[in-house]
């Protein structure tokens, strides 16, 4: 059999990943406070950039100087180890509490479960274990609210430290954790014949007035700013990007002039500079664009928790924006890293708007489904197991599988049936 060598021409369509488009991918990462430090320091280094307006006298507006005027540089993780330090704990309550610590974000919000936990440490302590310092140490530390797993229990922990009775207090957990009461305004027509309507009031007014990011009253190293500010007006939701303190960058018309004029004499270098001022002026706007798009549309989906009409976050995933604003999943989930929001529940951070649906056939949220766990299993007339609570709750449309429900019943702190 004869071997031919053939020639073929074939199109091929590839994307070509640039320099330029590696670093406006880079950008997208970057929280507001690096943003500004890159902005500054390639002003600095590049002469075809200038200031759009000089506001070098007003109050704030320097980014050195926000740097310099720091209260404290003691973050929120040195704050926590410090009060563990003076507590009395086992070797292996402080391996584990430190661990946990590490696991806290920027507000405080432990993010990850109890299981995830128990893989962090080698699966050398119980799920029990690990659960009892999360609850009984780190969730008693300062600031209240520290190592809450939802924002509905940093709501709680703020609380249970409050002056409120224990009446008003087992109206809050009942607010808060029963799944029919998630919308505010129904709660004093489901609740008047339980409760007068002052307690009532009173309990609204406190759960509306926790403080979402108990961990943002200590500095990081990273200094946090917010991007974007939502408030509400007559016209509605709004949502706008914060100009104060961000540089306004422009570029240098005179000198872009002058160059042309003398182009055979402009080295390489200064026509690199000027090729790279172009393309951070556009990637600084097609940024900030992106960021205040990304969080408009949340503030939208969340608008009812951010209000303060409900206490439960909206199924929303960044596949779900990405798909709204015909953008990548990957930009979103770039957009959303170190980003954060001024809010009327206080700064928060964009991530944190997020809620995932554990069904594919509803709208459920994690937190939506652990709520619904403890209230069948607190109202069973026997002891019902994993796959009986399944059965209840697919009767309902949730389409759960037994293991959905031991996973989230564990998450709780629920024992199985047997050992109720």
């Amino acid at each position: 059999m004869a071997i031919k060598l053939v020639r073929e021409f074939q199109q091929k369509q590839n994307i070509a990943f640039t320099p330029q488009l590696k670093k406006s991918i880079d950008l997208l990462q970057l929280s507001r406070v690096e943003m500004i430090g890159k902005i500054n320091a390639e002003m600095e280094d590049n002469p075809f950039l200038e200031r759009e307006s000089l506001e070098l006298d007003a109050p704030n507006s320097d980014y050195e100087s926000l740097i310099s005027n720091l209260a404290s540089d003691q973050s929120l993780i040195d704050y926590l180890q410090e009060q563990i330090r003076d507590l009395k704990l086992t070797k292996v309550e402080i391996e584990i509490a430190v661990m946990i610590i590490g696991s806290l974000n920027e507000t405080g919000m432990l993010e990850i479960s109890v299981t995830e936990l128990e893989d962090l440490l080698s699966y050398k302590y119980s799920f029990e274990v690990i659960n009892n310092v999360l609850k009984e140490i780190i969730q008693r530390l300062e600031p209240a609210g520290v190592g809450g797993q939802s924002f509905k229990e940093i709501i709680f922990l703020q609380l249970q430290r409050s002056n409120l009775d224990q009446q008003e207090l087992s109206l809050v957990r009942e607010i808060l954790f029963n799944p029919d009461l998630n919308d505010l305004d129904q709660v004093r027509i489901a609740l008047r014949e339980k409760y007068s309507l002052s307690i009532i009031n009173t309990a609204i007014h406190a759960i509306k007035n926790c403080d979402l990011s108990p961990g943002l009253d200590f500095y990081k190293t990273k200094f946090i700013q917010p991007d974007l500010k939502m408030q509400l007006a007559s016209s509605g939701l709004e949502v706008t990007f914060i100009q104060d303190n961000f540089p306004k960058v422009c570029l240098d018309q005179d000198l872009i002039m002058l160059s042309k004029d003398n182009q055979s004499d402009l080295s390489k270098g200064m026509k690199e500079k000027l090729v790279n001022a172009k393309w951070l002026v556009k990637a600084v706007s097609t940024r900030n664009e992106t960021v205040h798009k990304v969080g408009f549309l949340m503030c939208q989906k969340q608008a009812k928790f951010l209000c303060g009409d409900t206490t439960e976050l909206f199924p929303l995933s960044n596949i779900e924006l990405a798909k709204e604003l015909k953008l990548s999943p990957s930009t979103v989930s770039r957009i959303l890293r170190e980003k954060f929001i001024q809010t009327p529940k206080g700064v928060l951070q964009m991530r944190s708007l997020l809620a995932h649906s554990v069904s594919k056939t509803r709208s459920v949220t994690p937190q939506r489904l652990m709520d619904e766990i403890q209230h069948i299993i607190l109202n069973e007339p026997k002891k019902l197991s994993d796959q009986a609570i399944s059965n209840l709750l697919n009767l309902r449309g949730f389409n759960l599988a037994r293991r959905t429900i031991g996973k989230y019943r564990k998450m709780v702190n629920i024992p199985n049936s047997r050992n109720r």
